[in-house]
């Protein structure tokens, strides 16, 4: 079995970004290969990488639904063809997307369909690193349900710190299998106010560190750039390798 790390947190955070640094860090490490997994139905996680994706399980589901099914083959031999597809390959990983679900609505056919296929491929990885949509909603049915290391995102306000409280409490009410919990603070300019940490205190969260607002990041992103080609000496990039070297099980 692969050491599963998993990424939570509101939207705006940027939990992409992080994800995006982590499995850059693992590569460099050696500790490939790695399985990226983008359980967001915004899938960005490739852009942060580089990578472009054409299919998503998300498309092959509505494949199969609407009856695109080669013939001569099964239902279940088109769609382990067509989730075949969806893995790409990049330079010490893979990467799946979700995608979107099917129509409009609920998102638990997609979810389903992405929890049994990462059971047919987590065998073949070290390390599996999975970016989940914002909030709690990917928790609560259990996609991230058997992870080695939890990393709640937040920004630097009280009301990011009250929602990754509740979903630290969701997953103790849950019982969702998380080895490690950290609470990762991003886009920090001066530090942690005395309400911040008290904050962090009530709500029995376990700081791993605060990463800083950072300018060439924040170019990157609007350029559309990927985020993983910052240079080594980048202060957010940095910042967040040395949070990764205290919190992650490389060795």
């Amino acid at each position: 079995m692969p050491y599963v790390i998993a990424m939570a947190g509101k939207g705006g955070t940027g939990k992409t970004t992080i994800a995006g640094f982590l499995i850059k860090y693992l590569v460099q490490k050696g500790k490939t290969p790695i399985l990226a997994v983008d359980a967001d139905s915004n899938t960005n996680l490739n852009e942060v990488l580089g990578i472009s994706i054409k299919a998503t399980l998300g498309t092959a589901r509505e494949e199969m639904k609407d009856g695109v099914v080669q013939q001569g083959m099964t239902k279940q031999m088109f769609m382990e063809m067509k989730l075949a597809e969806a893995v790409v390959e990049g330079e010490g990983f893979d990467i799946i997307a979700m995608g979107r679900p099917e129509g409009a609505g609920c998102y638990c056919a997609a979810n389903t369909l992405l929890s049994m296929y990462l059971g047919k491929l987590i065998d073949n990885y070290s390390y599996m690193v999975m970016d989940n949509e914002a909030g709690m909603e990917h928790i609560s049915r259990l996609t991230t349900n058997n992870v080695d290391v939890l990393l709640i995102v937040s920004d630097p306000s009280i009301r990011g710190i009250e929602t990754a409280g509740r979903i630290n409490t969701l997953v103790d009410d849950l019982r969702v299998r998380a080895a490690k919990r950290f609470l990762i603070i991003n886009q920090a300019r001066d530090g942690l106010t005395d309400s911040l940490q008290e904050a962090i205190v009530e709500h029995g969260l376990n700081l791993a560190g605060t990463m800083p607002k950072d300018d060439l990041l924040y170019d990157f992103d609007m350029k559309g750039n990927p985020t993983v080609n910052l240079p080594d000496d980048n202060p957010a990039l940095s910042t967040a390798f040395e949070i990764f070297d205290k919190i992650i099980e490389v060795d």
